[in-house]
């Protein structure tokens, strides 16, 4: 953050005129520092801090209008064709990309990281077996922390760096695990010869009874899901990991906190609302009845998948999620799914509608990684726990990134509504209400 060359912003308040410095980032608009308005006593008010930098940052910068997605520099387009999931978790948690010893040396660190203590599977057994993947998640993750002490000192740099590479290596094991123990199957242990998403395949799918091969094509779909999912900027999920991580909290139950503001519908249930949308119009001959009612805003229903909060031009994650949706439904001889053809029928329509072009309802990234994850074989309701295990390390660099300078706790102001002071009335004294 820099000094916008002296300039400052004029703000009129009772005839008071205040002035608040100005900063540039390296991309992006200039900000406004309002901090000096609770001296005086104003804030501000900005419902869901949708114009709000709640702080500074080198990791993720997002241009929503020109469709924009950069992780330390990189555009996206670039990672997800040239690079990998784990060489992007490298980036994200140190800066620069690594060289290929660096490379070399992280992958086995995570690999050598993947087992989880065998005291987790008992702790597994306290859950029903159809809980949600993500209730599970959220427990288990943030029970992490009573099994590794050697690593939270929060304030030592060597520790957050172990807890880094813990956390990384051991989601997708025990996302695996939650699947497991939903159908009533053991647990099937990492694989060091295997890469990140083929090992996380195998957890999920294989059994003892047999050998199960990984299709090189479904394991690096599978690793661009991860990739494109690794970082967004300050989302919700984001923010409430730094928010808990403002506390002081250990690492361990930030990320858990993290994971719990996924969950939500409006944040990691896209994809998952994506399909749910599918299956309610049910075949291509009713796409036109819908994407009617799409358009009336007296109607509830909502075509799922286009549009982005922050996207005002097209998802450039989506392009490459189209590529490897092709790719997967190819490999697996369902080329012609039907549901392929709902979502590529919409994906036109949406490109090619005034309604759609006028309100820029792009399909985003969470329109074909739905499709992807079902046809491999992903239950819907793993789909979020999938989204969790990609954006770990942004959450971890996010929370580090913090952790390592100077920080306040975070503590949101409000605008109260409520009754002005009253005095307590004993009971025997109250009216009938």
């Amino acid at each position: 953050m820099q000094d916008a060359n002296g300039k400052v912003a004029r703000l009129t308040v009772d005839d008071n005129e205040i002035e608040l410095p100005m900063y540039e980032g390296s991309e992006g608009p200039m900000v406004i520092d309002v901090g000096k308005l609770t001296s005086l006593g104003y804030f501000t008010y900005d419902p869901g801090f949708v114009s709000t930098a709640a702080c500074d940052s080198e990791i993720t910068y997002i241009d929503g209008n020109a469709g924009v997605l950069l992780h330390r520099g990189y555009p996206i387009e670039q990672l997800a064709e040239q690079s990998d999931y784990l060489e992007l978790a490298y980036l994200l948690l140190n800066g620069e990309l690594p060289d290929a010893t660096q490379k070399a040396g992280f992958v086995e660190t995570i690999k050598r990281y993947t087992m989880v203590h065998d005291q987790l599977r008992f702790l597994f057994r306290g859950f029903r077996r159809d809980a949600h993947p993500m209730a599970i998640m959220c427990g288990v993750v943030g029970a992490l922390s009573a099994f590794y002490h050697d690593s939270l000192n929060i304030d030592d740099a060597e520790h957050r760096r172990v807890t880094a590479h813990r956390l990384i290596a051991k989601m997708p094991t025990l996302a695996a695990m939650s699947y497991k123990y939903s159908r009533g199957e053991p647990f099937i242990y990492p694989r060091n010869d295997l890469h990140h998403a083929e090992n996380f395949l195998h957890m999920m799918f294989a059994t003892p009874c047999e050998e199960y091969r990984v299709s090189p094509v479904l394991a690096r779909a599978m690793d661009r899901i991860f990739l494109l999912h690794a970082d967004h900027e300050q989302n919700a999920s984001t923010s409430t990991v730094r928010l808990a991580g403002s506390t002081g909290a250990n690492p361990f139950a930030c990320i858990a906190a993290g994971i719990a503001a996924l969950w939500g519908p409006a944040h990691g249930g896209a994809n998952e609302a994506v399909l749910n949308m599918l299956d309610l119009i049910g075949d291509e001959k009713n796409i036109d009845k819908y994407v009617k009612k799409a358009k009336d805003r007296n109607d509830p229903f909502r075509l799922m998948g286009f549009g982005h909060r922050v996207y005002k031009n097209y998802d450039p994650r989506a392009k490459v999620m189209q590529q490897t949706c092709h790719e997967v439904l190819e490999e697996l001889g369902v080329e012609d799914n039907p549901e392929l053809r709902m979502a590529q029928r919409l994906e036109k329509i949406a490109l090619e509608d005034e309604f759609f072009v006028e309100k820029r309802l792009y399909p985003n990234v969470d329109f074909y990684s739905g499709i992807i994850l079902k046809a491999i074989g992903i239950p819907v309701e793993m789909f979020t726990v999938i989204f969790a295990i990609g954006r770990t390390p942004g959450w971890i660099a996010h929370w580090n990134e913090m952790i390592s300078g100077p920080y306040r706790l975070g503590r949101p102001r409000q605008l109260y509504h409520g009754p002005t002071r009253r005095d307590y009335v004993p009971l025997g004294e109250r009216s009938p209400a």
